[in-house]
Parts: C-alpha cells; sequence; structure tokens
C-alpha cells in the first residue's frame, strides 16, 4: 500500500470512529448532564470534522498525537457506567492510560478514574431560571451558552430577554441576530418566533421577550419564572442602588453585572477570587473582559515567580462604545472612526486587576489601543518577576497551568508561529498564552495573551453563574 492510501484509509477509519462517538456523547450529555471534553474542549454537538480537530489540537500543546483510536474505547467504557453530572476530560483519560504504569485493563481504568462519578455523584439542585436583561453582543452570546448548555433540562433555563421595543418587527428581528452572527457564525441549531406569545423558541427553549423600560417594574412570576438570576447587560447601572432595581421585581433572586461593578461590589474573576461569592451576595459583578483576560496568568505568574511590578497594554478590537464614522464622543479620542483608526484610549483593568488579585495592588500600570477588528484582542504583560527564570521554564510552566491547574478552564496555551486574531474567535477560555512570543531575560518577561473579548468573557460569565446556580460539575480525570 502506497503512503497515498495509507494516510486516506487511516483517514476514513477516524471519520468512522468520530461518527460513532456522536450519539454516545448525545447520550451522556442529554440523559446523564455528562459534558464529554478533549483538554477542555467540548464534543458535545459536535460534528465528525470538529471532533477530530479537537483531537488534532492536543499535539501543540502535549507534544504527541492524540486520535479517537485513542479515546473511542475510553468513551465506551465511560458509557457502561451510571455516571453522575460531570465534565468527562476522555483526552486527558487517553493519554494518562498510553503512558502505561498501572497493569490496569482500559475497563479497569476508567471505573478507577470515575469511580467517584458513580459513588458520589454531584446532585442537581434543580432547574434556575434565567433573565438577561439586555440583548446586545454579551447577551446574545450568552443566550446561546445557555441554549447550548440546557442539558437534560435540569439545570439553567433560559426563561426571558428583556429589552426595549424598537418598533414593527423588534421581535423578528431579535430573532435574527440570534440566528445569525457576522463574527461568531450562525447558531447551532433552529430558532422559530411566536408572535402570539412575544416568544423565541431556540433548540426548544421557550423564551420570553419582555418589553420594558424599567428594571423595577416587572413582574416575572406573570411569565412562570421564579427565583431568577438576571444577568445584566447594559451596562447602564454599575453600582449596588441601580442595580437593585432587578431585585425588586416579582420573580427575582440574584443579579449579576456583565460589566466592571462600582462601590462596594465584588468584582468576580472565575478561576481566581470566586471563592468570595456567599450567598448573601445578591448582586455580583463579573468584571470585564480584558480583567478576565489578565488576572489568570497574572496569578499563576505570581504565585510561581513573584511580581514586583509590570505593565498591561491591551491591543483591544473596537466596540459599539464608539463610533463608525467620526463624530461627537463624550470620551476622548473615542469619537474618531473605529474602522479606520487605532485609538489610544484608557483601560481601568490594571488598577481591577489589584481589586482581584490584592497582592498586586499599586505594582501595575495599563492603557489600552483600540484596533479596526470586530472581536479578540491581545494583552501584553511587560513584567518584572521576583526571581530569574528561562524561556524554557516559564512556557512549560504555563503549560502545566492550561492542563493542570485550577486555573485549566480559564487559560489556554498555544504554540504555533501562525497563529493570528482571528484562530481564537469561539476559544472558551479567558486567555491564551502565545508561547511563540513569550520573550525572557533574567527577572524580566513579556507574555503576549490572546482573548476572545465576547465569547470568552461570556464563558467566564456562564461560569459564574453556574457557581451562584449550584450547576458546576466536577471535572475527570481530577488532576
Amino acid at each position: 500500500m502506497n503512503k497515498l492510501e495509507d494516510h486516506f484509509g487511516r483517514w476514513k477509519n477516524r471519520e468512522e470512529i468520530a461518527e460513532s462517538m456522536i450519539p454516545m456523547i448525545g447520550r451522556l450529555y442529554r440523559e446523564k448532564n455528562v459534558a464529554t471534553t478533549v483538554y477542555s474542549r467540548s464534543l458535545v454537538n459536535k460534528s465528525v470534522i470538529q471532533i477530530l480537530k479537537n483531537h488534532r489540537f492536543v499535539k501543540q500543546i502535549e507534544n504527541s498525537e492524540l486520535s479517537v483510536v485513542d479515546t473511542f474505547p475510553i468513551l465506551q467504557e465511560a458509557t457502561k457506567l451510571d455516571l453522575g453530572p460531570c465534565r468527562l476530560d476522555i483526552g486527558k483519560l487517553a493519554v494518562e492510560f498510553k503512558k502505561g504504569d498501572h497493569g490496569l485493563s482500559i475497563e479497569e481504568y476508567v471505573r478507577r478514574e470515575l469511580g467517584e462519578a458513580v459513588n458520589n455523584k454531584a446532585e442537581l439542585p434543580g432547574a434556575t431560571d434565567v433573565v438577561l436583561y439586555g440583548f446586545g453582543r454579551i447577551g446574545r452570546l450568552l443566550a446561546r451558552l445557555l441554549i447550548e448548555k440546557t442539558g437534560s433540562g435540569d439545570g439553567l433555563r433560559l426563561k426571558a430577554i428583556v429589552v426595549r421595543e424598537s418598533g414593527k418587527g423588534d421581535l423578528q428581528k431579535r430573532a435574527s441576530l440570534l440566528r445569525r452572527d457576522s463574527v461568531h457564525g450562525p447558531f447551532a441549531g433552529t430558532i422559530a418566533v411566536d408572535e402570539d406569545e412575544s416568544a423565541i423558541i431556540a433548540n426548544g427553549n421557550f423564551i420570553r421577550v419582555i418589553y420594558s423600560n424599567d428594571p423595577s417594574t416587572i413582574d416575572y412570576t406573570q411569565y412562570g419564572i421564579d427565583n431568577a438570576v438576571v444577568i445584566d447587560n447594559t451596562g447602564k447601572w454599575r453600582d449596588r442602588e441601580g442595580l437593585s432595581q432587578h431585585l425588586e421585581c416579582k420573580g427575582v433572586s440574584r443579579v449579576m453585572l456583565t460589566a466592571p461593578g462600582k462601590g462596594d461590589l465584588k468584582n468576580i474573576v472565575h478561576g481566581v477570587n470566586n471563592d468570595l461569592i456567599t450567598d448573601d451576595d445578591k448582586i455580583i459583578s463579573a468584571a470585564s473582559c480584558t480583567t478576565n483576560a489578565i488576572v489568570p496568568p497574572l496569578k499563576a505568574l505570581n504565585d510561581k515567580f513573584g511580581i514586583e511590578f509590570g505593565h498591561v497594554e491591551t491591543v483591544h478590537s473596537y466596540t459599539n462604545d464608539q463610533n463608525l464614522l467620526d463624530n461627537f464622543h463624550k470620551g476622548p479620542r473615542r469619537g474618531r472612526a473605529a474602522p479606520l483608526n487605532m485609538v489610544l484610549t484608557e483601560t481601568g483593568a490594571a488598577t481591577a486587576a489589584a481589586k482581584a488579585l490584592p497582592e498586586l495592588a499599586g505594582k501595575l500600570t495599563g492603557n489600552s489601543i483600540r484596533v479596526p477588528t470586530p472581536d479578540v484582542s491581545m494583552a501584553i504583560l511587560n513584567l518584572t518577576l521576583g526571581q530569574e527564570t528561562s524561556l524554557e521554564e516559564l512556557n512549560e510552566y504555563l503549560r502545566w497551568v492550561s492542563l493542570h491547574s485550577p486555573l485549566q478552564r480559564q487559560v489556554d496555551f498555544i504554540s504555533s508561529p501562525d497563529a493570528v486574531s482571528t484562530d481564537f474567535v469561539g476559544s472558551r477560555h479567558a486567555a491564551v498564552i502565545d508561547a511563540e512570543a513569550t520573550i525572557v531575560n533574567g527577572r524580566h518577561c513579556v507574555l503576549y495573551v490572546w482573548y476572545d473579548n465576547e465569547f470568552g468573557y461570556s464563558c467566564q460569565v456562564l461560569r459564574i453563574l453556574q457557581q451562584i446556580s449550584r450547576v458546576e460539575f466536577p471535572i475527570y480525570p481530577k488532576d
């Protein structure tokens, strides 16, 4: 057999295996709330090609191939077990099994590694109603994520969207914006509109569209919504007094803000300081996209090497706050045409980082440049560390952080000489370390950190929501 036939034959074999994995992954998710992943990359509702690509990506961080040939028997054995709700990383299980040194069959190995998921099942607290107040860029991405995470229906349920009515055809236009996105592509599923009930039906989820200009006057209980978490995506109210208006509504128990909070509000970066959340916190801020991008790698570096001082420069995609063409704007420079200019502006991310990591207070400065791209930004961390290191040691440590540390869902790692911003559209991590760009000189280092300032941030918001709703499931295998 020549090489051409050999490669094509192996490809067809792997396609066939991936096809057979899809129904198993689907049943685990719908019936048991088990989300199957490969190195934190979800396989739920993915195509054959996407499953194969997720396996291929492992080579960039493990320096070895991972194939569906390796993960398929792991998945087969997992489906035989009475698993409780969890995130199941069949990629990590397969890699560890291949290393050997355990003297176990695949069946014995999987039963040992997943024994806790069988014997000490995570319990579902029951469905939590969610309301999106505002339906802009972050609101629509959160809607996509919530619909994707519906699973068996016993977790988070998106019940309503609150917007100001814009005129005739408003409902159809809202549905169309959810259905199609110029950056993130088409919605994964089906969307219909019920004009009589003022609702959008997305993948079977019945979502009321409520029109209101006043957050304090809505009675959510009349829509069958109770004990709900309201996620305020408008940014109009950012302090306790303003956001407390939501708590005056019948059917609301908690409020989340998708912007930096002011005053005494806790600004939470999931993975770093989410342990500060208590049952008494009725209003929580998820901070900003940039704060979520820089704080996890800063924490990782400070924990290992210490940080004496540093400067954070963000190269940020333009946002709706800027003008398409030159026009009046209350802020300096932001009135200039966003698609045509690099716009130097301020950022509060360095100060906000110190709120999440008090040990860095007074050690960081920051600035930002808005650039003519619609999504995906970069943070350049120029740091003086507490001890010397090398390029190899620093990158290897950050690779470990992305794979095995408590920050593995926040920090991703890539080593590719051809990576550019569009490669990170849809990244579910808060930050992606570009290892090829890292610079180290003794105690001085420069890190280049990519982040999808829309989707990656929305995933961080969702993680906080899962925590306060008690649907944040354990991850297996345990690191």
